[in-house]
């Protein structure tokens, strides 16, 4: 898809005449014929992000990342020339996964000198070669150089690890990231490295949770209550409409205000927000990034006052720049095609005394109870669409890039489809 940004004035929407403005279907967060193609055509092909580099520090790091929506683990490690890795987390014997700890189907992670299956005993280098056979002689004609860990395509972009599980992907990482998500390259994220961590498994589809975080058109209904009573007139008569939407390809952006407590009045603040002069949109008072002038990425629109970008990285990744100096992560693992696995991380700035902390603190929590409301909604709503009492669905200008990623998954699915076409033939 062409990059799209928008003129000063008009529509977001007419001047994506691609999109179309008719009412949309949801036909593709409720059918599991469509989330079975969407396995195959989607996450088998795409570059998906699983991590960042700080999570292996050293020779010997390892994490592992379920991939449910593939029918596959992955273990992602730091080999001893320091180069990062990816193997499909499986013994080369009898299939047994390879690294797991106590439980089989939870995450781990560490630092060891080889990988070794619990089952018989096979060694692997971090390399992925396998060292050791045991009772070798037993086998016929094996030879272990043969017998080496399944690879992963891994690429790193500023510090985030992505890997590929096609066999050979169509793109290079930073082809796939296209021009508007490089543009942001240069951005400090090494610095912001105190980490703050929630998942939940929730009821619906994950394209749906994706919609609720790419627009703001909920935000003064959904969320009133957070708001002290004195601020909620104001809040809902202005409403929260983004300040900037842009489309590079699959990938999109918004960028909006930011919530900036220390110009409010008290009575539109929590006594909390105040004490420790933070919130949902992060501390109030910014650490030093180093940086004269932000990449040209960041804020592309040179909106003033400007709060946040948030960066849509298809298929399941969204990047959070926040004015404050800190950042957010969100990750939509699918399970099934009415439930999946959110993630949100926080990253900050690590703190320099107790009041920088509890300001860390507060941003996670807040964040935590707005993120509960909109799971809670989006299972009503999975419930409800799969009644079919209503097949299509009006979006508003606002909405411009829930329209972007229902169609940008239809088009992903229509072209591996005419591809399997092609290959019948």
């Amino acid at each position: 898809m062409p990059r799209i940004t928008k003129p000063a004035e008009g529509s977001w929407t007419a001047h994506y005449p691609q999109l179309g403005t008719k009412p949309l279907s949801y036909e593709d967060s409720i059918s599991p014929e469509f989330y079975h193609l969407e396995r195959e055509a989607i996450f088998k092909r795409a570059w998906l992000n699983v991590g960042r580099v700080e999570q292996l520090p050293r020779s010997g790091s390892y994490f592992t990342k379920e991939l449910a929506v593939a029918s596959t683990s992955i273990v992602v490690v730091r080999s001893k020339d320091g180069e990062l890795r990816a193997f499909h987390n499986i013994c080369r014997h009898r299939g047994n996964k390879l690294v797991w700890t106590d439980f089989p189907r939870q995450e781990t992670s560490g630092t060891c000198r080889q990988f070794v299956c619990k089952y018989h005993g096979w060694r692997y280098e971090l390399d992925g070669a396998c060292s050791y056979v045991q009772q070798e002689r037993e086998f016929f004609d094996l030879d272990k150089a043969d017998y080496g860990l399944v690879p992963v395509h891994c690429d790193v972009w500023s510090g985030f690890i992505f890997v590929n599980l096609a066999e050979k992907p169509s793109q290079t990482l930073t082809e796939f990231l296209g021009p508007m998500i490089t543009a942001i390259d240069g951005y400090p994220f090494q610095l912001q490295t105190e980490r703050f961590y929630y998942r939940a498994v929730v009821g619906s589809n994950w394209k749906l949770f994706m919609d609720a975080f790419q627009e703001f058109y909920h935000a003064p209904v959904l969320h009133a209550r957070q708001s002290p009573v004195a601020a909620r007139p104001e809040v809902q008569a202005a409403g929260f409409e983004g300040l900037h939407y842009q489309i590079d390809g699959p990938h999109r952006l918004a960028s909006t205000y930011g919530g900036r407590g220390w110009e409010m009045p008290a009575d539109q603040l929590k006594p909390m927000e105040t004490v420790t002069r933070s919130g949902l949109f992060g501390p109030w008072d910014a650490p030093d990034l180093g940086l004269d002038t932000m990449p040209a990425g960041i804020n592309p629109a040179g909106k003033k006052p400007w709060g946040l970008d948030s960066f849509q990285i298809w298929p399941n990744f969204v990047i959070l720049i926040w004015e404050r100096g800190w950042y957010l992560t969100y990750h939509y693992w699918p399970t099934s095609h009415n439930t999946h696995l959110f993630e949100g991380n926080l990253y900050f700035v690590p703190a320099r005394n107790a009041r920088e902390r509890l300001a860390h603190e507060m941003a996670a929590v807040t964040f935590k109870e707005y993120a509960l409301q909109d799971g809670n909604t989006l299972e009503a709503t999975q419930i409800m669409l799969e009644s079919r009492v209503v097949k299509t669905f009006p979006l508003n200008d606002q909405e411009i890039l829930c329209r972007h990623l229902h169609k940008v998954a239809a088009d992903w699915v229509d072209d591996y489809k005419r591809g399997c076409g092609e290959c019948e033939r």
